[in-house]
């Protein structure tokens, strides 16, 4: 049976400690999710957000991309292999909880993390809890042209 919680706006005590237990309610402001047996990490909780695709110089995004704070996502990152391709967003990856980056097939669990780079074309899955609100970039490595970023807006 589902367990229910209400989630702050932002990641507070009471939500790290029904994230640890996986049970209970955590009190709070915005929306009531309907938690399964692995808490808020369930899949039904995930948001797959859409991908975004690495071309040779260029990194094509849907937009910004709009993010509640203690929501659970997975962003897919693609490189069509035109060049070597190195993406940076050290701003939103300190403000995620980042759960596993998933690169063929196999999942690394990282303590933190700066950078991406493809050699060749792939693919990453980056899935993660949006922790502190604000706006970040993930951008392709020394650049600063809007068609090189994503930016990523945590509320």
């Amino acid at each position: 049976m589902p367990l229910k919680a209400v989630l702050a706006a932002g990641l507070t005590a009471g939500l790290a400690a029904g994230l640890a237990l996986g049970a209970g309610q955590v009190m709070a402001q915005t929306r009531t999710l309907e938690l399964g047996a692995a808490g808020l990490m369930d899949r039904s909780n995930r948001t797959d957000l859409d991908p975004i695709q690495l071309g040779a110089g260029s990194m094509t995004s849907p937009g910004t991309y709009e993010l509640n704070a203690g929501g659970y996502y997975r962003l897919v990152i693609q490189s069509d292999g035109t060049a070597e391709s190195a993406i940076e967003g050290a701003g939103l990856f300190r403000n995620v909880w980042v759960n596993e980056v998933v690169i063929n097939e196999i999942e690394v669990r990282p303590l933190g993390l700066d950078s991406i780079e493809f050699d060749d074309e792939g693919e990453a899955e980056i899935s993660f809890i949006a922790i502190t609100p604000g706006q970040y970039h993930i951008r392709i490595r020394g650049t600063s042209g809007e068609t090189q970023q994503a930016t990523f807006v945590i509320r």
